[in-house]
């Protein structure tokens, strides 16, 4: 898509440590001022915002191919849930959902794949596909042998933080710092990831928005986001429709799409390189007027 304004335009400060590039596995995106669109596929039928909406293959691929037009970057393809509670499924399973898709997508568009597992033998058979990025909740942490298939395929990786599982995260979440705890989580599995043999510009690094965080949890790691630039990754913020924006907004379960914009032009203001959404037309459109009227000046 082209822009009536080029974002190198735009008055926007520069942050200390801030990463401009992540390399994937066939190619390396390049980061401008303004962030890059993460777009949503989930081919489940039980996420909690869009579940049952594309399991459908060419729903899903009618879906990305929307997505594309509206400015997506990467096409973050999940399917299974990691909703609070969500019922884990089998790697199988995992895959009769999500490999159709990858295949049809890499075959027909440009824009590169990320696969959003925590299973190595689904992340294996969707990067044989053609997709470029493992996206995990887990961070590495939920299957052994995700590591040694990150170092051995040269894909891109994007380590969240969680506390606790789906099952369990939202039971009881506590931290004395979250900002701070969570940063020394991300900083101890980059290096893990760095002394297994992971280049440094293939890890992207997330926050963990709503994995298990209270309202105020999400509140203060979104506040926070600018200091996890310290760690001189890309980061990775996935806020798009979460609860804890009703609790700000105080209209409880009710449509989240204007607070979900608000949230992605703060992460903006503050350097976040990658920002994951369901719609991806709207944020995108916000965070380039906010810039171009001086907004991250």
């Amino acid at each position: 898509m082209s822009d009536a304004f080029a974002p190198e335009s735009f008055p926007i400060r520069p942050i200390e440590n801030r990463s401009t590039r992540w390399r994937l596995r066939t190619r390396v995106l390049e980061f401008s001022a303004l962030p890059a669109w993460m777009g949503i596929l989930n081919v489940t039928p039980d996420s909690f915002s869009d579940g049952g909406q594309f399991v459908d293959e060419q729903r899903a691929f009618d879906q990305a191919c929307e997505l594309i037009e509206h400015g997506a970057d990467i096409i973050d393809i999940g399917g299974e849930s990691t909703r609070p509670y969500a019922t884990p499924v089998t790697a199988s399973e995992e895959l009769d959902r999500v490999l159709p898709v990858v295949e049809r997508l890499a075959k027909h568009t440009a824009v590169p794949i990320s696969i959003d597992t925590s299973k190595a033998a689904v992340a294996e058979a969707a990067i044989a596909a053609g997709a470029e990025i493992i996206n995990d909740v887990t961070g590495l942490e939920g299957d052994p042998e995700m590591l040694p298939l990150v170092v051995k395929s040269e894909a891109a990786v994007c380590a969240m933080h969680m506390q606790g599982t789906p099952q369990t995260m939202q039971d009881d979440p506590r931290y004395d710092d979250v900002v701070a705890e969570i940063l020394a989580y991300l900083e101890a599995r980059r290096d893990a990831l760095l002394i297994a043999g992971v280049a440094a510009d293939q890890i992207c690094l997330d926050p963990g928005i709503g994995f298990g965080k209270t309202h105020e949890h999400n509140l203060q790691l979104m506040a926070g986001c600018q200091q996890f630039h310290a760690l001189q990754s890309p980061l990775l913020v996935g806020h798009s429709r979460k609860g804890f924006l009703s609790k700000i907004v105080g209209v409880g379960h009710a449509d989240r799409s204007a607070a979900t914009l608000g949230a992605a032009i703060a992460l903006a203001g503050q350097g976040v390189q990658v920002i994951r959404v369901h719609d991806v037309r709207p944020a995108r459109e916000a965070v380039l007027a906010y810039a171009a009227c001086g907004g991250m000046a």
